[in-house]
């Protein structure tokens, strides 16, 4: 490395938008550039988007950071990038359909076939329970229902590789993003077996995986050309956005979880083992080694959205702050509303698709405030139920949870949630935590630290701490133990209304 090298990019390809960020080595955010995404909406349920979208707006955010740095500081590039989606690829490397999105909902009926056919395997060697986000069943779903596609198709890749390629011409990924298609084996870091020939398919399917922060490549002159970053410019492994985000919040240790308070609410323990467990997702982290135990609750942001739509007057401005002191005004518990926020589905920890959200206790007495206070309530208890099975499976009693999202803005959220989990919760400086995870693991593959602990350590910081109040945690104790009983109360007749929707 130069000295004149004093900068890193991630490169953030999330589901909506893609982020080029340049940070320095105290992890200082010094440029930025972004580039949005469209989503496709074909049939009901399906979400698709085009691959070649995904260079073009990560073309477009690189070129907006040469007004306020130089190309020629920068030592390394890594990638942090939505996982799950999957694009299928012919031999000359053109998708042979669009890529399919962890959000789509086509292949339900794929879930229960595999699991059927391949019994536990699947959990235990991907640490992954049944669920349709994972991508291994749209491209089982592909597989019987586009045959003709499906035979054509060389190579099925995820967001990290085709960019990777894309910057290189060599076809590698990371372990952390071939982690997420739920073909790869996450014990032995290798594509597993017994999976890929139920498809049909060999390792050669997929592209090479590496340990984040290994060298991939570097930038070919056709990618410069195209991007504005140097040819030669080192490329090191990344990871998916979840897991780069627990880098780029230093959790990186078993005491410390993060929380990301996003579209969905994902948070993640670091373990040094692979704990398989109903009670999260078991994901490979980005460093040199252990596992990600992660939780995840489709409705987050989502959800206060939804009752910003729902309640408050259409095309009027809202305002945030007053929303939040009438909220802050109304009593623990909602005054007897409890709300049971799984208006997406549930996975973790029940990996229920039909699972649908529920309001109990509601009357006339409940207005927008307390409403708006059940929302952020319900949230925050069904994520200390999630973290509690976590911990337990873990055997580590968490010290402190780090918050990043856009939830984090909402301090009475933030309250509520040190309140309920019981734990003082930290806002980070940043609020991209994932794109600083891949420039941590830039900074590693550069030679500026000796591994990913000791960059993380030296590129992040904490801000602002919620510490939880004695008598609003003794409270919430109190209104969890009644939480804890809606999901199975309402369970059944969920299932019996998604069966006379039919």
């Amino acid at each position: 490395m130069q000295d004149t090298q004093d900068i890193v990019i991630g490169i953030d390809s999330s589901t909506t938008a893609t982020k080029a960020i340049a940070w320095d080595y105290t992890g200082t955010p010094l440029a930025e550039g972004r580039s949005s995404l469209d989503l496709q909406n074909p049939r009901p349920d399906w979400l698709e988007q085009h691959p070649a979208d995904w260079w073009t707006s990560t073309c477009d955010a690189l070129n907006q950071l040469w007004d306020k740095v130089d190309a020629s500081r920068v030592a390394a590039v890594a990638i942090s990038n939505q996982r799950e989606t999957v694009a299928p690829l012919d031999a000359a490397g053109n998708p042979v359909r669009p890529a399919i999105l962890w959000l789509d909902g086509r292949c339900f009926d794929e879930v229960g076939w595999m699991s059927e056919q391949l019994g536990e395997h699947l959990h235990h060697a991907t640490g992954r329970p049944p669920d349709m986000t994972t991508a291994v069943y749209s491209i089982a779903w592909m597989m019987r229902n586009e045959p003709k596609l499906y035979q054509k198709t060389a190579r099925f890749v995820e967001v990290h590789g085709y960019l990777v390629e894309k910057l290189t011409g060599v076809a590698k990924t990371s372990w952390a993003s071939a982690d997420p298609l739920g073909v790869f084996d996450i014990h032995e870091h290798v594509y597993d077996e017994t999976i890929l020939e139920f498809l049909n398919l060999t390792p050669e399917h997929f592209f090479a995986a590496e340990a984040t922060t290994s060298p991939l490549g570097t930038v070919t002159a056709e990618a410069a050309a195209a991007t504005g970053l140097l040819e030669g410019t080192l490329v090191a492994a990344g990871g998916g956005d979840g897991q780069a985000a627990g880098l780029g919040l230093n959790a990186t240790f078993a005491e410390r979880a993060y929380l990301n308070l996003g579209t969905a609410v994902v948070s993640g323990i670091y373990s040094p083992t692979a704990a398989i467990s109903q009670a999260c997702r078991t994901l490979v982290a980005c460093g040199e080694e252990g596992y990600i135990l992660e939780t995840c609750l489709r409705s987050g942001t989502y959800l206060v959205t939804w009752f910003t739509e729902t309640f408050l007057e259409a095309g009027k401005a809202i305002d945030w702050r007053g929303l939040e002191e009438a909220a802050r005004a109304v009593p623990i518990g909602s005054e007897g509303l409890l709300l049971l926020p799984h208006w997406s589905g549930s996975m973790t920890p029940h990996w229920d698709v039909l699972a649908k959200g529920a309001m109990v206790g509601l009357s006339s007495a409940h207005k927008k405030p307390q409403i708006y206070r059940a929302v952020l309530e319900g949230i925050a208890l069904e994520q200390a139920t999630m973290t509690a099975a976590v911990e337990q499976l873990s055997g580590v009693s968490l010290a402190e949870i780090v918050l990043t999202g856009g939830g984090a803005n909402n301090r009475l959220w933030c309250q509520i949630l040190a309140d309920v989990l019981t734990k003082p919760i930290y806002l980070s400086r940043t609020t991209e935590a994932s794109n600083l995870g891949a420039a941590i693991a830039a900074a590693v593959a550069a030679g500026w630290y000796d591994d990913t602990r000791t960059a993380a350590a030296a590129m992040t910081a904490l801000g602002e701490v919620f510490t939880p109040e004695t008598t609003a945690q003794a409270r919430y104790q109190d209104l969890q133990a009644i939480y804890q009983q809606m999901y199975a109360s309402v369970r059944q007749v969920n299932h019996q209304l998604a069966d006379f929707r039919r």
